[in-house]
């Protein structure tokens, strides 16, 4: 009997940084590596967040066995919660991996129903047709893992997120040995992490931060305040390290950051002795130059604990002359605006604010180009998918792949939806999913029609209008004029002028109607004409108009 092909299926992840979700098929069988979301874009107005689209996946559930996890960052679990009760199927990760999922699905009162089962590397298990084996990797969060795949055509290698740092701060380097092994074994396919293809050399280890912080600490005449993403657990503990040196008190700030520390703590991933990780009602009770605060916020979300402090907003912490604010993340591309903007707002209350540009209080947790050699070079695999980035990143990665020996007939370039067929000799783009974005507005989830998000971007920019027209119930006929009622579109006595003219000209427009009874219809697509045109030649803006008649 001739042997199955391989189907590859990004459904979230290639061209976009975030949403990463990708499902290999053989068979009667699917696997999903991966369920992340994705931050909107400036222009998703209203949105909350993005998740990737399961209709391919909803079509097949008999197929389906299982999803496995490679890490605990919320573009890699954080669509769980809105995609399993939909799946409802058993979910493999690592055990902080897990602990990090638990206390997402907890917040979505999802805990109870999760099929959650621990995986570690080295140990393999099988999920229908495919034996699957974790090997640790380093990346900015613990228990990270990759993934070996065994597939009746052969052996397939994720990277997962990855860097190769010789000095983790939790001590697991990226096991290359492993890696070597299976070079020598013969790999079929490589699916390599992308996210930062363009920067030559390699990527800093995550030591280099903790002596940076433990000098800013030292030096800081005041209270330190130091944000980060809740996730990065190996930067929390250089935190509570640098504290602990410096006899100082840390207190964690932000609903988030207490759960990820508080379940970190239990799991046994953060070392923090009792008398420097403090509660919070106990602050007043050292002195600034004593105190260290840690918060969420790194991303200016303004409802975070941060942003709220910038503000002002907060009853529990108010910025004093000698603080000093480190912010231990970089911005996610789209939210740069929103932490310049913290950061301002920081420096205007008297903070000392130490970010990536001023000194070394972040490196990213992805490798850069001669560690992505690196993985090509000791995994040597037939075939290889850039994933994880944008398409620059994902065509710089081919690229390198291609100085590194592979064949370009053996690299693909794929995007979300794209099939690829893979035989044990040659492979082949076979067809494109529907594969949009599905919104998360509020709690609505659903594929918000392009013209809601349209109108968003409308009423943003140029405001709205409403037209009010008194109707004659019996006669059908417009009784005195209509009345114009604005937000966002003018507010100045030139527009006021603007807006009267606008209502006579809705008068004499529907005086026209040659004395018939007026039908809805035409009143609303008149007035949208005709006010849409008058508006345009006199202030260059299209607001949205909504028309409303009163019958009297």
């Amino acid at each position: 009997m001739a042997r199955q092909k391989l189907r590859i299926i990004p459904l979230g992840g290639l061209g976009e940084i975030g949403k990463n979700m990708m499902a290999i098929e053989y068979a009667n069988d699917i696997i999903i590596i991966d369920v992340g979301l994705m931050f909107p874009k400036e222009d998703m107005l209203g949105v909350d967040l993005v998740i990737p689209d399961i209709t391919y996946l909803l079509e097949r559930r008999q197929k389906l066995r299982g999803i496995v996890i490679t890490h605990g960052h919320e573009d890699h679990i954080g669509a769980l919660p809105y995609i399993l009760p939909q799946l409802d199927l058993p979910v493999y990760a690592t055990k902080l991996t897990q602990g990090l999922i638990s206390v997402k699905l907890k917040e979505h009162r999802y805990s109870e129903k999760a099929n959650l089962r621990t995986i570690q590397s080295g140990v393999k298990f099988s999920l229908g047709n495919f034996k699957i084996e974790p090997f640790s990797v380093c990346h900015s969060i613990p228990d990270a893992v990759g993934l070996v795949i065994y597939t009746p055509i052969g052996i397939v290698v994720h990277s997962g997120d990855f860097k190769i740092d010789y000095t983790p701060v939790d001590g697991k380097a990226t096991e290359l040995a492993k890696l070597a092994q299976l070079g020598t074994q013969g790999v079929m396919l490589l699916l390599a992490d992308s996210t930062y293809a363009e920067l030559p050399g390699y990527t800093p280890s995550e030591s280099v931060v903790g002596q940076t912080l433990e000098r800013i600490i030292a030096e800081a005449p005041g209270r330190v305040i130091i944000t980060t993403f809740a996730s990065l657990i190996s930067r929390i503990q250089q935190v509570i390290d640098a504290a602990a040196k410096h006899q100082r008190h840390v207190f964690v700030i932000g609903r988030s950051m207490r759960d990820t520390v508080r379940m970190a703590s239990e799991l046994g991933y953060l070392n923090a002795p009792s008398d420097v990780l403090c509660r919070f009602d106990e602050l007043h009770r050292f002195p600034h130059n004593q105190v260290v605060l840690l918060t969420t916020g790194s991303q200016g979300e303004p409802t975070s604990a941060l942003v709220r402090i910038a503000n002002r907003d907060s009853s529990q912490v108010r910025i004093t002359p000698g603080d000093t604010v480190i912010m231990s993340a970089t911005p996610v591309p789209g939210n740069e605006a929103l932490v310049n903007r913290t950061i301002d707002n920081l420096f205007r209350q008297g903070a000392q604010v130490i970010y990536e540009r001023l000194a070394q209080v972040h490196v990213h947790g992805h490798g850069s180009q001669e560690e992505l050699k690196l993985l090509l070079n000791l995994v040597k695999p037939k075939f290889f998918i850039p994933i994880h980035g944008e398409y620059r990143h994902l065509s710089l990665h081919a690229r390198l792949a291609k100085t590194m020996g592979i064949p370009e007939s053996n690299i693909f370039l794929m995007e979300n939806g794209n099939i690829l067929e893979l035989g044990p000799d040659k492979g082949k783009i076979t067809d494109k999913l529907p594969s949009g974005n599905v919104y998360v507005d509020g709690l609505v989830m659903g594929n918000l029609a392009s013209v809601i998000l349209r109108d968003r971007k409308l009423l943003s920019r140029d405001g709205i209008v409403v037209v009010i027209i008194a109707i004659d119930k019996r006669r059908g006929k417009i009784i005195g004029r209509p009345d114009i009622v604005s937000r966002g579109f003018v507010d100045t006595q030139e527009g006021e002028n603007i807006l009267e003219q606008g209502r006579a000209l809705v008068a004499t427009t529907l005086d026209r109607s040659g004395g018939r009874p007026l039908e809805w219809s035409f009143i609303n697509t008149k007035v949208k004409d005709t006010l849409s045109k008058f508006f345009y030649e006199q202030t260059r803006r299209r607001p949205m108009i909504l028309t409303t008649t009163v019958e009297v």
